[in-house]
């Protein structure tokens, strides 16, 4: 019989990270996490041998000690960190006051689920163990928002894991994995979260190949091809932005690009334009980009050729990671008709080796240019 998708979909994208809407009254009867466990437990295994062991915890007193335990292995810095940044007005203080709300009443929720795995990790830095658990983990998970109850994966509790294991008699020859709070859920209605879309996270046949259609019966021009780069830096979203939005940093460690100056407006508006200077070989040339996105301290993006039709978009994007940031560079060939484009469209039979060769070229400029950065924001912090 084949699955409602659209059901199953909404499960999926829906299946939230629950703290503060973990309903604390409400109890949740062994039968329903016997379920779900059930359920989790049909997940993939390593050599379909059944290693998990789940810990279910309603004893009031096992789960105080297991929450104070939780905070002194860092949830009480969690509840500092959520105060300083509700002060200071973060961007992150949302995110840090639901796991400062998690912290502080830990023990008060109905049931503690602590999952573990038979064995212990060789530290090879491979995956190991945890591929036979957090599919089930995740599967639990499901099952409880398929009958209307919620759950929050934390691992803080790892911190202060030999006295848990002491707590709950567990034998040095498990992994704790996971704790898993169980609660009803206060209310039914949860959004999918914003996420950046596939294709800026999905690389083609490489890494950091892109391509903006899925459609297989367009061609591989139309399909608008790109290369993406990332690094994380530490230094913050705002060092990081002023570099990013000086035209010319990319002159300093690009092999192709030579520099650039803004034909207007300075700060820039959508639509300001500038002309940048490559050079590749004995190949000269110029091209006017047009600000597409500029929003400080976050998105610098541009188009070249034309605002609406462009060759090439290029754009750098600035996410904080804690006290530090991700810089992602990315470029997308069209829609408009550029060099590469022109080449590709001129020689259908070598367009594959052609597109192959440019991506080469570009993802290692682009390489070296958010290296550069790195090394230059990280040095002034």
């Amino acid at each position: 019989m084949a699955f409602d998708k659209k059901e199953a979909d909404r499960l999926l994208t829906t299946t939230r990270a629950v703290r503060q809407r973990l309903d604390l009254d409400r109890p949740v009867s062994d039968q329903i996490l016997s379920d779900c466990i059930e359920v989790a437990e049909q997940a993939p295994s390593g050599g379909n041998i059944t290693s998990r062991r789940w810990i279910v915890i309603k004893d009031s007193q096992i789960k105080s000690k297991l929450a104070e335990l939780y905070r002194t292995a860092g949830g009480s810095e969690v509840i500092e960190r959520a105060k300083r940044q509700e002060v200071a007005g973060s961007s992150g203080s949302r995110v840090s006051k639901s796991a400062s709300y998690l912290a502080q009443n830990m023990e008060k929720v109905p049931a503690l689920v602590l999952l573990t795995i038979m064995g212990r990790h060789d530290g090879s830095g491979r995956p190991g163990l945890f591929d036979s658990v957090i599919q089930a983990g995740w599967s639990f998970c499901l099952a409880l928002r398929a009958r209307g109850l919620g759950s929050a994966w934390t691992t803080m509790h790892l911190g202060k894991s030999d006295e848990i294991a002491g707590l709950l008699g567990i034998p040095d020859e498990v992994t704790q994995i996971v704790l898993l709070p169980v609660a009803w859920t206060k209310g039914n209605q949860f959004q999918a979260a914003t996420r950046k879309p596939v294709t800026e996270i999905t690389w083609v046949d490489n890494w950091g190949y892109t391509k903006q259609s899925q459609d297989e019966e367009l061609s591989l021009l139309e399909q608008m091809p790109g290369v993406t780069v990332e690094v994380d830096i530490k230094a913050s979203g705002q060092r990081v932005w002023e570099l990013v939005s000086d035209l010319n940093v990319a002159s300093k460690f690009s092999d192709e690009f030579l520099g650039a100056d803004w034909s207007d407006d300075v700060p820039p508006i959508i639509g300001s334009s500038f002309v940048g200077r490559n050079q590749r070989g004995d190949r000269y040339w110029e091209t006017t980009s047009y600000v597409r996105t500029y929003e400080p301290p976050n998105v610098f993006a541009w188009n070249v050729g034309d605002l609406d039709l462009p060759s090439a978009q290029w754009k750098f994007e600035i996410d904080a990671i804690g006290d530090q940031s991700r810089l992602r560079h990315s470029m997308i060939i069209g829609p408009g008709i550029g060099g590469t484009a022109r080449a590709m469209r001129d020689n259908p039979d070598n367009a594959h080796s052609i597109l192959k060769r440019r991506r080469e070229q570009l993802q290692r400029n682009m390489e070296l240019t958010i290296r550069g950065i790195k090394k230059e924001a990280e040095s002034r912090v």
